[in-house]
C-alpha cells in the first residue's frame, strides 16, 4: 500500500500508519480516498477538518448519503524543540540549500534522529482523531481515508509536514534565512537574473551606401582602392626518385650489397645532367 504514494516522505508516511493501523481499515480508507469520497477539506491550526460521505445502509436505517466531519491532529514539537531544530539545520549547509529552495533533504529525519526528535509519526499517540460517524473503532475507515489525502498532500507540498508539528513554512524559511548560511544563500538565491533578449539577426547586418551620380570607367573598373598584390605562385617541394624510395632501401629484387636507392639517385642525376657533371 506504500505505492499510493511517489515521494519518499509520502511513501514514509503510509508506512508509519501501516506499522500501527489495522490493514484493514487502511485499504477501506485507501478505497474512500482515491474514491473520491473525500468531499472536501481544509487545514488550520495544525488540524486537518474534512468532511467525508458515508455509505448508505438500508439495514441501519441509512438511506439517504450521510457526511461525516473527521479531524485529524499531529502532535505538534515544541517551540523550544523547533528552536533547537531549526539551529542544527542552519549549521548543515546542504539542508539549508535544499529547503530554502522549497526541498525537503533526503536525510532529513536522520538530522531530527541526532536531536532525539522526529518529524513523521511514530505511533498512535501521535495522532488525535475524531470522526462523527457511528463507528466506535478508531481509526474508522473515514479517518483512514483522510491519512491517505494527506499522504497525497505531501507528495505536492512536504513542507505540510512541518505545519502539522506546529512550524509553518514561512516561519521556518523567515528563520533559516537569519543564520550565516542561509544570509548567504539568500543573498544568492535574490539575485536579479537579465532578462533574455532576441536577436532580430545573426548575421551582420548590411549598410547602405550612396551611389555617385557620375563615374568614370577607370574608377568603375579599378575602384576606389588598389587591388592587393597577386600572390607568387610557391614551387612545390619536390623529392627526387619518389616512387624508388618509397620500395626502400634494399627491395627483394635487389641482390647488391650497395644502396638500391643511392644507385637510383646517381642515375636519375645522370639522366637529367645528361651524364656531363657525373664522373
Amino acid at each position: 500500500m506504500a505505492t499510493f504514494s511517489r515521494t519518499w516522505w509520502g511513501k514514509r508516511f503510509i508506512e508509519a500508519l501501516e506499522s500501527f493501523t489495522d490493514l484493514a481499515r487502511l485499504r477501506r480508507g485507501r478505497s474512500y480516498a482515491s474514491g473520491g469520497k473525500i468531499k472536501e477539506y481544509r487545514i488550520h491550526n495544525g488540524q486537518i477538518i474534512a468532511k467525508v460521505r458515508g455509505a448508505i445502509n438500508p439495514y441501519f436505517g441509512v438511506y439517504k448519503e450521510p457526511l461525516y466531519t473527521t479531524i485529524i491532529e499531529i502532535t505538534p514539537i515544541s517551540a523550544a524543540a523547533w528552536s533547537k531544530a531549526i539551529a542544527y539545520l542552519a549549521a548543515k549547509a546542504s539542508c539549508v540549500s535544499k529547503l530554502l529552495m522549497n526541498e525537503v533533504p533526503d536525510n532529513i529525519e536522520e538530522v531530527f534522529d541526532e536531536l532525539n526528535l522526529y518529524l513523521l509519526p511514530q505511533s498512535r499517540k501521535d495522532f488525535t482523531t475524531s470522526c462523527s460517524c457511528p463507528d466506535w473503532s478508531n481509526p474508522c475507515k473515514h479517518i483512514a481515508g483522510v491519512y491517505y489525502l494527506v499522504a497525497a498532500e505531501l507528495d505536492s507540498d512536504p513542507f505540510l509536514l512541518f505545519e502539522l508539528r506546529g512550524l509553518s513554512r514561512q516561519k521556518l524559511l523567515q528563520e533559516l534565512a537569519k543564520s550565516p548560511l542561509g544570509k548567504v544563500l539568500s543573498s544568492a538565491l535574490d539575485t536579479e537574473t537579465v532578462p533574455l533578449e532576441s536577436a532580430e539577426s545573426y548575421y551582420t547586418e548590411p549598410k547602405k551606401v550612396a551611389i555617385p551620380q557620375s563615374l568614370s570607367q577607370k574608377d568603375f573598373w579599378l575602384g576606389a582602392k588598389a587591388l592587393p598584390p597577386i600572390p607568387e605562385e610557391t614551387s612545390s617541394a619536390s623529392i627526387p626518385a619518389i616512387l624508388i624510395k618509397k620500395g626502400g632501401d634494399i627491395p627483394q629484387f635487389w641482390k647488391k650489397d650497395v644502396s638500391f636507392i643511392e644507385v637510383m639517385e646517381e642515375l636519375y642525376e645522370r639522366v637529367r645532367t645528361k651524364n656531363k657533371e657525373v664522373i
